[in-house]
């Protein structure tokens, strides 16, 4: 299957399209249509039940806009950049490492620094996609990719559009921490939009700007807390280890969950655990796991403070997408903001038993700091305890010399410092928790479900293309047609058939226009797993009401009374195990009638 057949589907049956096609479009913005925002719904509906219901994590809904206080304390006011390349002749801007992934054999290229960028654009004449012009000589730079925006009117602050959910989570965790009774560990899901500037949006839902991220930020006691590894250690995975992507050629190691932990290949227990839930989320929602894997970060990819990360990664069209990213990433998100922010990003562990230890204390004369050091003596005093605090022995000296937070350096009287050791009896410690972050890409896991579920076989003869989506995340259940519109008695039926279905949860489309063969290819195209026919056999007679039952993948069909429709209907959509073949055992199979009428 080309990806443009896919992106035509679609496009052609309301799944997803471009935004702003009557001004011209906007690069980087899709809507999703009828059929793709219910798809999409579905799959955060299934993400929602496996990694906050059945986890018994908690879900909040932050804003989308956060002043410019909360990035400066995360840091992606100066890091969250990308490699630019701006064409001289076209004016044409282009993210500098895609190019050269594009035109050689490097699969990493946002690992290298920006001068081996440049050197690889001269050495392979790289040029520009726009007008062709070589680019070599051109400067890569670091392009921000926030959206900056003002909060409030006139004299307003500055903000920006988030370019994760994580954050969200992050700055509420001292009020989060109390909704958990302050007890580890506990997580926290999120599912929203994020946004990102992207230099060159591509690929339909892989590279956008406005985007849909599910996340769970789990909170863990990093000595005391270990994941439930034993429900996922039997689950096999297939992983692509940074070991292995130093060496020529793709070779991937085939192992379980436990193996892969015990071994050391997964570097965090924790990681490990999301990943064998990850792996068996992805399966039950249809993805092909022959076209699956986890991909870890190579060490010039991982962020500084991550201990280790993988990435899920699906195979579309011959290319390997992120679609998910699994990251172990210590304290550094609570120990940021509790830097910088006016709140508590800690937890208070209790002691099994009460502790007795020595405290180095101070106690600043202040009527001594006052008159020497005046506006700078609280600070000074700061400083005193600080010191005491992280280096006990410097109250050895006479003196001691102090770093004042403004840079100026000063030096004191230890006397004045009325320095001592006490013993005091703790009951516990306030400990800064770490964060392990499943992170998951929903429109990229849209079109990872819809390339691997594209189908292209026959059906009596007729070529036809099929959605082999799983029921859970079809955008409709199950599809109900009158054999023919113009019969009152058929209409009737089908009109009471599709109201039952819908009473009882059903996503049910209704259809009369065309033949059932047309009829049946457009349900087919969508991912409709079961269609109801009403047809004349059905209605007449001596038995009861009767209609048929037709499966997708394979055309099949049953005739099932009316009184046991929605039952039948409820036991294929329930995820319950029960199969069509069962349907057959209990009703009767229809060999001929309508599938190209």
């Amino acid at each position: 299957m080309a990806g443009s057949d896919l992106i035509e589907l679609a496009k052609r049956r309301g799944f997803f399209f471009g935004s702003n096609g009557a001004y011209g479009g906007t690069a980087g913005f899709y809507t999703f249509g009828p059929r793709g925002a219910a798809l999409k719904r579905n799959l955060e509906d299934a993400w929602r039940d496996r990694f906050t219901l059945k986890e018994d994590n908690h879900e909040i809904e932050a804003p989308t806009v956060m002043p410019e206080a909360v990035f400066e304390a995360s840091g992606h006011l100066e890091g969250f950049d990308d490699m630019l390349v701006e064409c001289g002749e076209c004016g044409a801007s282009h993210r500098a490492d895609h190019l050269v992934e594009d035109a050689t054999p490097i699969e990493d290229a946002e690992t290298l620094s920006g001068s081996e960028i440049e050197s690889l654009i001269h050495e392979h004449d790289i040029a520009c996609p726009a007008c062709g012009t070589p680019l070599a000589g051109q400067d890569v730079e670091d392009f921000n990719l926030m959206f900056a925006t003002n909060i409030g009117p006139g004299d307003s602050k500055p903000g920006y559009l988030r370019p994760e959910t994580a954050q969200g989570i992050f700055v509420e965790f001292p009020r989060l921490k109390e909704y958990a009774r302050g007890q580890l560990p506990f997580g926290v899901t999120q599912i929203g939009p994020a946004y990102r500037n992207e230099i060159s949006p591509r690929g339909g839902l892989l590279r956008l700007r406005e985007f849909t991220q599910a996340e769970l930020e789990q909170f863990i006691d990093p000595e005391d807390d270990a994941p439930p590894l034993e429900r996922v250690s039997d689950v096999e995975v297939r992983l692509y280890p940074a070991t292995e992507q130093e060496t020529d050629g793709e070779t991937y190691l085939d192992v379980t969950i436990g193996e892969a932990v015990a071994e050391g290949i997964i570097g965090s227990a924790w990681v490990g655990y999301y990943l064998g839930v990850a792996r068996e989320w992805y399966e039950r929602i249809g993805v092909d796991m022959g076209r699956f894997r986890f991909r870890q970060h190579l060490p010039g990819e991982r962020a500084h403070y991550a201990a280790d990360c993988w990435d899920a990664e699906s195979e579309i069209d011959g290319d390997w997408i992120e679609i998910a990213g699994f990251a172990y990433r210590g304290d550094y998100d609570l120990s940021k903001h509790g830097e910088y922010a006016d709140d508590t990003f800690t937890v208070f562990k209790r002691y099994d038993e009460p502790r007795t230890v020595e405290r180095a204390t101070v106690d600043p004369d202040m009527s001594i700091l006052g008159p020497e050091f005046g506006g700078q003596a609280k600070a000074v005093g700061e400083a005193l305890e600080r010191l005491a605090e992280r280096d006990p022995d410097a109250f050895d000296d006479d003196t001691v010399t102090l770093d004042l937070e403004d840079g100026e350096t000063v030096t004191v009287d230890v006397d004045v410092a009325n320095f001592s050791i006490e013993e005091t009896t703790e009951t516990g410690e306030h400990i800064t928790p770490h964060v392990v972050e499943p992170s998951f890409g929903v429109g990229r896991t849209v079109q990872t479900l819809l390339s691997h579920a594209y189908t292209e076989d026959e059906v009596d003869g007729e070529e036809r293309t099929y959605l082999d989506l799983v029921p859970e995340v079809a955008p409709v259940d199950v599809a109900v047609f009158p054999l023919v519109s113009n019969d009152e008695r058929l209409v009737d039926l089908a009109d009471r058939v599709a109201a039952d279905l819908r009473d009882r949860g059903s996503a049910v489309s209704y259809d009369d226009s065309g033949s059932i063969g047309r009829r049946y290819r457009r349900q087919d195209e969508i991912g409709t797993p079961f269609c109801v026919t009403v047809d004349r056999d059905g209605i007449e007679g001596e038995g009861p009401e009767s209609v048929t039952v037709r499966e997708r993948d394979e055309a099949r069909q049953a005739r099932v009374p009316v009184t046991d429709l929605a039952e039948e209907i409820d036991a294929l959509l329930g995820g319950d195990d029960t199969t069509f073949d069962d349907l057959l055992e209990r009703h009767d199979s229809v060999e001929t009638d309508v599938e190209t009428a």
